[in-house]
């Protein structure tokens, strides 16, 4: 059993970073743009700021990071549950389940709405798990 190609990893993360950014793109200016305009109004938040030029960089860098952890823990199930998309889906679904775990507890805080919430966890899902097999198809041991 060998270890973890590391370099693999970041060009794995960095492949499923991309099609995170493409998709969580679409998502944020398209499918959801009303939804997080409205949510920071109900919570008296100036919507400028997550346009902004920080805000963006902020969640650009935010995916390729989390391109890299999918790919990094695709690589360490990889030898319990063996190569391919079915491992990458385990992968995205761990890291999926993690933060949605996280997401809905800020529900319960008021700081996001329900509806949000399952509107995002169902895109979410697709998102994560797209990402995932593609950053996966490029590691190599």
């Amino acid at each position: 059993m060998s270890g973890i190609n590391t370099g693999k990893v970041i060009v794995g993360g960095l492949v499923a970073g991309l099609v995170y950014n493409v998709l969580d793109m679409v998502n944020g200016m398209l499918i959801m743009a009303a939804d997080f305009k409205a949510n920071a109004e109900r919570l008296h938040l100036d919507p400028a700021a997550a346009e902004s030029t920080t805000g963006m960089a902020t969640w650009i860098v935010v995916d390729f990071l989390m391109g890299i952890l999918v790919v990094w823990t695709y690589a360490a199930m990889r030898p319990r549950f063996g190569p391919g998309p079915r491992t990458a889906v385990y992968a995205a679904l761990a890291l999926y389940f993690a933060i949605n775990l996280v997401m809905f507890g800020l529900t319960q805080g008021g700081m996001i709405t329900m509806a949000i919430f399952v509107k995002m966890a169902i895109i979410q899902f697709v998102i994560t798990i797209a990402g995932a097999v593609a950053g996966a198809s490029v590691y190599k041991e």
